[in-house]
């Protein structure tokens, strides 16, 4: 799993929140083009610019602690 932890939200308040973290969902063609897919606020996934994110490494208890709250 993946998580990042959001830096801006400009266009899209309503859907992320910053400081907050996100669950990344695999999507190779949105990378191509400079996105990434994260469940939001709404709990679906949608493609926001990478820009707004910042990857975080994490152990995988701790992966699996927010897995399951998120």
């Amino acid at each position: 799993m993946q998580f990042v932890v959001c830096i801006n939200n400009t266009d899209y308040s309503a859907s992320l929140e910053v400081r907050k973290i996100y669950q990344v969902l695999p999507d190779t063609q949105a990378n191509n083009h400079q996105m990434i897919r994260v469940i939001d606020e709404s709990g679906e996934d949608y493609l926001y610019p990478c820009r707004y994110f910042i990857a975080l490494e994490l152990s995988e208890p701790v992966q699996q602690a927010l897995a399951t709250c998120l």
